[in-house]
């Protein structure tokens, strides 16, 4: 199948083909025709299958194609992501895509000055992608009216209702027109998302490109065991014997990330931390940085990470297993990207045993271990208690202003989600 045979207008395929593409991937090619055909849709698919291209495309041939009504330029889709990168890679991909329509667009994120968003906004629109954070505050102001929204996208809805924004995501449905086109995405099928998928979608068409929190098959997964105290030093060895280049590290803590930074450095591996606690410009020249090859590694927690997409990551390290299983998944899915193989490598101490289990009963398969030489674990260490997430929420969370999230600024070198070169290509 190409791109050419699922009714998208040649301006869009103009745009596609100078990208370099010609065939959708899986999810590409399910959801452009189901999104064209304007009802409501519920899709689960794994990051790295091009899902953003799979939503903006058909969204820029609705709006090519279907004037507004008053003949002026309204705001007629909105997309709510749940991070500054992620909001900053479907801005992207709208503006590559839709370079040739005519249409306008912007992101509006927290992190930095409102003045230049509300700007953009008062200038006209056709699609705005937000955050929920600063989407709420801008409309408290006045600055940015949804009555003519036509289509609603939540992506990433799992990841917006782990973090907390289900409350804000009801306001602002609150304030969209009741006739509307609604696009739900999900990494995961969770009991949460089909209840809110329950109370948002109209008889949705359902598309699954893989089985349900399943790990992708062109990735290597290995556990290596290994002494709590002893994590470090192996991280340390494995990027140094293996001589690996560029690897995405993830911690289970903000204060763990700074820490194995501090760690790696003294050893001469060039890294740098990305998490909420970071500036929005630390965070953003700690991912161009990685980008561009001038770190090995890059030290993230979960919620940081989503939305960084990478061609070719060629290595994953769980520093720490998830707390969640599910966010196993969505860490290993870094690599393993657009038809090219990755290896996922996790360091699991006595502590994380049941973690592991968890994990392997989701994803339905036993994962291969490999002791490292030098680095046996104790066989009688005795297992001390993670604390879980949700506790930590419970004794730090705070109430966040309106303003809070986002993404980043344009100029952030944010990777889109890109139409595959191969149709093969996962």
């Amino acid at each position: 199948m190409l791109f050419a045979d699922l009714g998208l207008s040649e301006p869009i395929l103009r745009a596609i083909a100078e990208e370099g593409y010609t065939s959708p991937t899986p999810i590409q090619a399910k959801s452009i025709p189901a999104v064209l055909k304007g009802g409501d849709l519920l899709a689960a698919a794994q990051t790295g299958t091009g899902k953003t291209a799979g939503f903006t495309l058909p969204i820029l041939q609705r709006l090519t194609s279907s004037k507004a009504s008053s003949g002026k330029r309204l705001l007629r889709v909105l997309i709510l992501t749940p991070t500054r990168e992620l909001a900053a890679q479907v801005q992207e991909s709208v503006v590559t895509y839709g370079k040739y329509t005519g249409l306008k667009s912007t992101v509006i994120f927290g992190g930095v000055g409102a003045n230049p968003q509300i700007k953009a906004i008062a200038g006209g629109l056709d699609i705005l992608v937000a955050t929920p954070g600063r989407l709420l505050d801008l409309m408290s102001q006045n600055c940015v009216s949804l009555k003519n929204i036509e289509i609603l996208v939540l992506d990433e809805a799992d990841r917006m209702l782990d973090m907390g924004f289900l409350r804000d995501i009801k306001k602002i449905l609150a304030a969209l027109p009741q006739q509307r086109q609604n696009l739900l995405f999900s990494a995961t099928f969770s009991s949460e998302i089909k209840t809110l998928a329950d109370g948002l979608l109209n008889t949705p068409e359902l598309i699954e490109v893989a089985r349900s929190n399943s790990a992708n098959e062109a990735i290597a997964q290995l556990i290596h065991p290994v002494d709590r105290t002893k994590k470090h030093p192996l991280l340390a060895h494995l990027i140094k014997s293996n001589d690996w280049q560029q690897v995405l590290v993830f911690t289970r803590t903000k204060h763990g990330a700074n820490k194995l930074v501090t760690q790696l450095e003294k050893d001469d591996i060039t890294s740098m931390a990305i998490h909420g606690n970071k500036s929005q410009s630390a965070r953003t020249k700690a991912l161009a940085d990685f980008k561009a090859g001038k770190l090995t590694a890059l030290v993230a927690t979960d919620i940081a990470a989503r939305g960084i997409d990478i061609d070719q990551l060629p290595h994953v390290v769980n520093y720490d297993l998830p707390n969640v299983s599910e966010d196993y998944v969505h860490r290993i899915g870094r690599t393993g990207r657009a038809g090219s193989n990755g290896v996922a490598v996790s360091l699991v101490c006595v502590d994380e045993h049941q973690m592991l289990r968890d994990i392997e009963k989701l994803i339905k398969q036993k994962l291969p271990q490999e002791v490292i030489a030098g680095f046996e674990p104790d066989p009688n260490a005795v297992a001390q208690p993670i604390q879980l997430r949700s506790q930590q929420h419970q004794q730090s969370r705070k109430p966040r202003p309106a303003s809070a999230g986002g993404a980043p600024t344009k100029k952030t070198p944010a990777k889109r989600s890109r139409p595959s070169k191969r149709s093969s290509n996962r």
